[in-house]
């Protein structure tokens, strides 16, 4: 299995000479299986680029949201497959608050875009499987859901297959006063992972201004990588005021801390081999 990162900063875009190395378009990834089959998870800004290489192929594509705030959605209106005629698009929305599971294509109406969704030319259906009895196959990975404590709700997604498993949870606070699913739940959730992909946005400076939007600190997210013995964290969704310079600081500190666990932020362009 292989793990690639096509955004992964939060919260909106951030360009320029001081977010090179860890790159400013928002939450995208995709994951292959050995056999070349794939899954996309999140359709923020990175989604574009993404979009690039597969316009040149031919398959279906299978779409995970994680939820509908813009950052994991405004890249889809970019996506050049959507414009291919007779390509197929299967979408996975999540369950959110209040439930609005075609947002991915209703952003692109009235006033707030120049293209309608009516003139994508691909054939894109949206997809509501019986997620009660997990885990569910989807383009030949098996897919479980769990839900995310985050503003407005969304999901958490793990996905297994050539005996791998990732677990993709973004925009999750994990010390939020009375969660939707709690930190022990989520060490049984992700226990044993071979790569957990975390939501890890603020640093202690950024509390408590913060609390309650939705994230989690970069040591809240270690924390949780120790405790569930996961193989490999991926600290995500950068804050979007975050410098390079800052990010290798904190990536220098993680490091000096000599956790059981190889711990590191994500990189734009970055591939993991599993």
């Amino acid at each position: 299995m292989k793990v690639s990162f096509y955004g992964t900063r939060g919260s909106c875009p951030s360009p320029g000479k001081d977010t090179l190395k860890y790159g400013g378009n928002t939450a995208c990834t995709l994951i292959e299986a050995n056999d070349g089959r794939q899954l996309i998870l999140d359709a923020g800004t990175g989604i574009r680029k993404l979009g690039d290489e597969l316009v040149k192929q031919s398959g279906d594509i299978y779409l995970l949201v994680t939820h509908n705030h813009f950052d994991h959605i405004q890249g889809f209106p970019f996506f050049k497959p959507a414009f291919q005629a007779e390509r197929n698009i299967f979408i996975y929305p999540a369950i959110t608050q209040p439930n609005e599971p075609k947002a991915i294509i209703e952003q692109m109406q009235g006033s707030y875009s120049p293209i309608a969704s009516t003139m994508l030319q691909a054939n894109i259906e949206f997809q509501f499987p019986e997620w009660q009895q997990q885990p569910i196959l989807i383009n030949g990975f098996n897919v479980s859901r769990q839900p995310i404590n985050h503003p407005n709700g969304g999901m958490a997604y793990l996905v297994t297959c050539d005996s791998k498993t990732v677990a993709y949870v973004t925009d999750n606070e994990l010390n939020l006063p009375n969660p939707s699913v709690s930190t022990e739940q989520w060490i049984d959730i992700v226990r044993d992972v071979d790569l957990l992909i975390h939501d890890g946005q603020y640093i202690a400076s950024d509390m408590p201004l913060k609390l309650g939007w939705g994230h989690s600190l970069i040591s809240e997210s270690v924390d949780l990588a120790v405790q569930a013995k996961v193989k490999n964290l991926a600290i995500y969704s950068h804050d979007p005021e975050r410098t390079d310079d800052e990010l290798d600081q904190l990536q220098t500190e993680i490091n000096d801390n000599n956790h059981s666990v190889n711990a590191f932020l994500s990189m734009e362009g970055q591939d993991i081999c599993l």
